[in-house]
Formats: structure tokens, C-alpha cells, sequence
């Protein structure tokens, strides 16, 4: 059994106090935060709580890593940063920069046996069980873990609230270069408040309002559900988990990035908007990039929590992969100019989207690329794949999307992981999926690759494609609607027995001959109401009622 005990760092920082508007990242998360529901009991991990595992550098003592954990405390204001009223009904509109302060690092001292990385993973995994203390907590849990009374591994748990994952890497380099006795320059990202102080300037205002004008086009016109056939049906929000680690996938995407003459981060994504567009059986994949305001040059070495999504359009019909790369750049580029945003301001406009077209946007893709958070030196550190590719499963985890790939590395070893909610994708078509990913880019290191309904892709992937068989399926505008499953819903919502949704005159029309007391507008608004941000339904555009007719939309 592991020799477990705590220590206690107190660290005091050159800079005095000072207290601050909210970023509008720190908003983003507080909000969503106040929705997660962590649990050691039921063993149910924070879902925006992230974790990670932390290389000791080689020649480090366990002295050196403790100094170099308070040292971070005293350069970052993201560390020494509290919510004042956090946990209650309001959300907090301040935070409050501390001077000084204290934190605990748990220490771990294996069996000489015992696997450290298993010993680390089942200390962030139970400290994401229980949730953080925003008005007082350090936004840290760590455990240094030690085998004959040397340091081998850090874990970390981060509150998402005061760290993203950009800011978790960076204050992975900069640990390890103290740890290992090194030297740091002064900070050189803006610190929350400064960052707070900057998105309320005039110029923050404007670009917040030309974010919220792309959101709102989006949200309008495009597909609010990628995912919509007859497979898709599940409220759970379980998603497996699949890493990839590959030297040969690295080459091969480098050799892609010189022929198309493209990034790495355009590449991966266009590969990966293809086969979810193949899976999808759908030409648009609207996708989410996570903490894309990190692109801003200003931004890219700050040390907080930025998390604002980017919202990426990509057509993926194109003669060729080639075509898609160069979509995916332009995108790539007008989303991550248009994600920074006021969230309470977004949340009205999804509601707003929600109750005029009757969808709810569903964020069905998501990509979270931080490969370059942490140097290639120091991420060559870690011992390299016993095959190749090492396809790895982790437990699975509560998310709010259906897939999602996070990009860790690019450089020497190609590593990636997918999580897949079941009614996208099982385990197996996990498997294939990441195994068709590899085969894309390394053909696009080779030549241009066909797409299209003759295209390459279904022989590449062998991945299932979206069969709208089982119910009726309509297509109105750019959803794919069950007219079947809305009738049910109806029926439900309404409290009637007989329900009839059809589609005709191009509008989506349900009658409702009896049983039904609410008006158009009653009935409009309570359907919409009852629809979760996991529902793929639409509801009508048009109500035959015993009590009117109309669109409820009024």
C-alpha cells in the first residue's frame, strides 16, 4: 500500500492584492460550473475540471519540485485568484487577486511494483470527483509521487475556472525548467484582470459584437444537429474514450503539411470534419474549437481561463481533400476571430435562435487542439509507443457533445484522442475511426484524395453511415427532422392522443383536432422548452389547434 501524506507550501507574491471584473472565459466556465453536479460517491468526475500527468524531469529532487509549485503560485495572479460569492444563486461579477496564501501537494510514495501513471490517474480521477472551492480554494490539486524517495510524476487536477487547457501546459514548461534549476523571464501574458480590463475597452466591445453577429448567422442557417439518423436517440452523455500515439501518424502529417502547404492544425481538422461528414451522412459539419481565442497573438501566452469556443461551418462537399484543407484555413481563421463574446448575451441569442427556428443548437463536434502548449523537448520526454499506432481505452466520461478530438502532440509522435458518444460511434467504429484518421493524412502526404459520393472515404474508413430509414425523415432546411419522433414528442409535451406531423408547403405542420387547450403560442413555446440541448427533434413551424392556427412564433 502507498505511503501517502501532505504537505503544505504557503507562498507570497511580490504583487500586492487586487480585485477585478470577471473575464468573460472566467464567466463562461462559472456559469457552465454551476450545472455540473461532481460526485465521489457516485464516482463522477467534473467533466470541465481537467487533469494531467507531469513528467519529472530527470535529476529533480522532490525539494526542487515543491519550490518550483510555489514559485508558479508567485509569478501567476491565475493562481492566487478566488471568486468572491461563488456557489450561490448569482454568479460572481468580481475576482479577487490574492497576495498571498497557502495550498497542500499530497505525497505519494509508490511500491516498488506499484504502475506510477495508474497511481496518478486515480488521484486526479477521485479529486475531479469533488468539487472546487471557488471563494477560497488554490486551483491546483496535486500529488507528487515518489519511488525510493525520488520524484517520478505530478498529477494535477485544474479548476477550469481560473485555468484552461493552454494555461495548463504552460505552467507545465515552466515547472519543469524550474524543477530541473532553471531560470524564468518576467511573465509575459496579460493577467486575468488586465485581460478583464481589455475585453471592456472599446475596441474589446466591437469585437465581442461582430462575435456574437457570426454566432447568431450560424445558429440561424446551419444544420443545429451534425448527427441525426436513426442510431441517434440516447440523452446519456457517456462518451468512451480512445488515445492514439503514433510516430509514423507525425511523419506522415508532416509530409501532408508540405504538400498542401498548410498547418498541421488545418490538416488534422479537415481530415477529421471528413469522416464526420461521412459518419454523418451530411455534406456541413458545424464544429466547435475549444479555447480558440488562444489564437489571438495578445493571448497566447496568458495564463487563465480564455474558454470561448470558436464556431467552425466546414462544407466538406468538395471534389477532394485538398479543396477541404483550404476551407478548413479560411474557417479556421473567421471563427477564431469571432470567439470572444459576452455568454449571457450568446445564451440569449441560442434561446432566441431556439424559440424562432424550433431547434436547440446541439454541439455535436468538438475539437480541442493545445499541441502547441508544450514544447517538443519536453513532450520527447515521455517513453515513446511499444507499437505503432498504441491505441489506448480510458474509462468513459460525462461531455456534452457526441465526438470530440483532442489534439496533444504533432511533433515526433502523432497524439490525439477521440471520445465517442455510442449512438455515433461503438467501440470497435471508434477504432476505425481513429485507424481511417491515420490512413487520411498519410495519403494526403502522398497525393490528393477523392471526396464525394464516389469518393475514397467509405472504402478508406469502413465507418457506418447515418441511415434515416426507420422513421420519416424529412429534411427541412438544413436539419434532418423525424416527423414520427416529433408527433411523439407533441404527444408528450401537449398531453393529447393524437397528434399528425407532415410536411407540406414546405412547412413542417402538426394538427392536434382535440385535447389541446393552449394556443399556437403556448403550444410553441412549451414544446421548445421541453427540448434538451441533446435533442436532434425540430418542432413545427405551423400549429393546427383547436384554440387557433398559427405559428406560435409570435
Amino acid at each position: 500500500m502507498s505511503d501517502t501524506r501532505s504537505t503544505v507550501l504557503r507562498f507570497r507574491s511580490e504583487t500586492p492584492a487586487a480585485e477585478g471584473p470577471v473575464t468573460l472565459g472566467q464567466d463562461n466556465v462559472l456559469r457552465c460550473l454551476r450545472n455540473e453536479q461532481p460526485s465521489r460517491e457516485r464516482n463522477e468526475p467534473s467533466s470541465l475540471n481537467k487533469q494531467a500527468t507531469w513528467t519529472v524531469p530527470e535529476h529533480a529532487d522532490t525539494a526542487g519540485c515543491l519550490d518550483a509549485l510555489r514559485t508558479l503560485a508567485e509569478r501567476h495572479a491565475a493562481l492566487r485568484t478566488v471568486f468572491p460569492g461563488a456557489g450561490g444563486d448569482r454568479l460572481p461579477e468580481t475576482q479577487h487577486q490574492l497576495q498571498e496564501g497557502e495550498f497542500a501537494v499530497t505525497l505519494i510514495e509508490l511500491d516498488p511494483d506499484e504502475d506510477a501513471a495508474a497511481r496518478a490517474e486515480a488521484f486526479c480521477w477521485d479529486a475531479r470527483c469533488h468539487p472546487f472551492d471557488l471563494t477560497a480554494d488554490f486551483p491546483l490539486r496535486l500529488a507528487l509521487l515518489t519511488r525510493d524517495g525520488r520524484p517520478v510524476l505530478l498529477g494535477v487536477v485544474v479548476s477550469h475556472a481560473q485555468l484552461d487547457g493552454v494555461a495548463t501546459g504552460l505552467l507545465f514548461k515552466e515547472w519543469t525548467t524550474l524543477a530541473s534549476g532553471g531560470e524564468l523571464p518576467p511573465p509575459a501574458g496579460p493577467t486575468p484582470i488586465e485581460v478583464a480590463e481589455q475585453e471592456r475597452s472599446a475596441s474589446g466591445r466591437r469585437r465581442g459584437r461582430a462575435a456574437l453577429r457570426h454566432w447568431e448567422r450560424i445558429l440561424a442557417e446551419e444544420p443545429s444537429a451534425v448527427f441525426a439518423d436513426d442510431r441517434v436517440h440516447s440523452a446519456d452523455n457517456l462518451l468512451h474514450t480512445l488515445a492514439i500515439r503514433t510516430p509514423s501518424g507525425a511523419a506522415a502529417l508532416e509530409r501532408a503539411v508540405r504538400r498542401t502547404n498548410s498547418s498541421k492544425s488545418a490538416v488534422l481538422t479537415a481530415c477529421y470534419a471528413a469522416l464526420a461528414a461521412h459518419r454523418a451522412a451530411r455534406s456541413t459539419v458545424v464544429m466547435a474549437a475549444l479555447s480558440a481565442n488562444r489564437h489571438r497573438a495578445v493571448l497566447a501566452e496568458h495564463v487563465g481561463t480564455l474558454a470561448q469556443d470558436a464556431l467552425l461551418v466546414l462544407d466538406t462537399d468538395c471534389p477532394d481533400l485538398d479543396t477541404l484543407i483550404g476551407r478548413t484555413q479560411a474557417q479556421a481563421l473567421s471563427g477564431y476571430w469571432h470567439a470572444t463574446f459576452e455568454t449571457e448575451q450568446l445564451w440569449k441569442i441560442l434561446d432566441d435562435s431556439s424559440l424562432r427556428r424550433g431547434a436547440r443548437f446541439v454541439r455535436d463536434v468538438v475539437l480541442n487542439d493545445v499541441s502547441g502548449t508544450v514544447p517538443e523537448e519536453i513532450a520527447a520526454l515521455r517513453p515513446g509507443p511499444t507499437t505503432d499506432p498504441d491505441l489506448t481505452w480510458y474509462p468513459t466520461e460525462p461531455l456534452p457533445t457526441r465526438l470530440m478530438i483532442n489534439i496533444w502532440r504533432t511533433s515526433g509522435c502523432l497524439e490525439i484522442s477521440l471520445h465517442a458518444h455510442p449512438d455515433v460511434l461503438d467501440r470497435e467504429e471508434t477504432e476505425h475511426f481513429a485507424r481511417a484518421l491515420l490512413r487520411l493524412i498519410d495519403l494526403a502526404g502522398q497525393r490528393n484524395v477523392t471526396l464525394g459520393p464516389d469518393g475514397e472515404l467509405a472504402a478508406l474508413s469502413q465507418l457506418p453511415v447515418g441511415r434515416r430509414e426507420k422513421g420519416r425523415w424529412q429534411q427541412v432546411g438544413s436539419n434532418w427532422v423525424d416527423l414520427d419522433a416529433v408527433a411523439d414528442r407533441l404527444r408528450t409535451v401537449l398531453a393529447v392522443k393524437d397528434v399528425e406531423v407532415t410536411w407540406e408547403n414546405d412547412e413542417l405542420t402538426a394538427t392536434v383536432r382535440e385535447g389541446c387547450t393552449l394556443t399556437p403560442t403556448e403550444a410553441h413555446t412549451a414544446v421548445v422548452d421541453a427540448l434538451s440541448w441533446r435533442d436532434t427533434l425540430m418542432v413545427p413551424q405551423r400549429y393546427v389547434l383547436p384554440n387557433g392556427t398559427g405559428t406560435g412564433r409570435d
